[in-house]
């Protein structure tokens, strides 16, 4: 008996769809995401849609008002080189903070649009396919 496609896909068969993020300034707040490594499928001047690795579509949206500045993210940033990560925002001039040593994850921060307090941190999937 032949192997479905679902049998030969080694990828977890559930993701996270859509993430959301609001804010005042949707097209900055999409130029930001851009830098960071998100690929944008639409943009106008209320909504933005991104896309990340694995399909995950962040939906960044209007807000009525800004986050207090230096709020976390309702979301993080996950990479698989995060010192290649941390100098690639360097050189964007994305200010990455200093890298926190973890059990699990290393990290650091960066300020993101509007203020959000975005961790960017190393991956745990090794060489599974995600």
């Amino acid at each position: 008996m032949a192997k479905s496609a679902k049998d030969s896909d080694p990828r977890p068969p559930v993701a996270v769809g859509h993430v959301f993020l609001e804010v005042r300034d949707v097209a900055a707040a999409g130029q930001w995401c851009e830098a960071v490594g998100m690929r944008r499928i639409f943009a106008n001047e209320n909504i933005a849609v991104l896309e990340l690795r694995g399909g995950t579509h962040l939906v960044v949206s209007k807000a009525r008002r800004s986050p207090a500045p230096g709020s976390e993210a309702p979301f993080d940033i996950m990479v698989d080189d995060l010192a290649a990560a941390r100098r690639d925002f360097a050189k964007k001039g994305l200010a990455p903070s200093r890298v926190k040593r973890g059990s699990i994850h290393s990290s650091f921060t960066l300020s993101g649009p509007e203020g959000y307090a975005f961790s960017v941190v190393s991956s745990h999937a090794g060489k599974r396919p995600v």
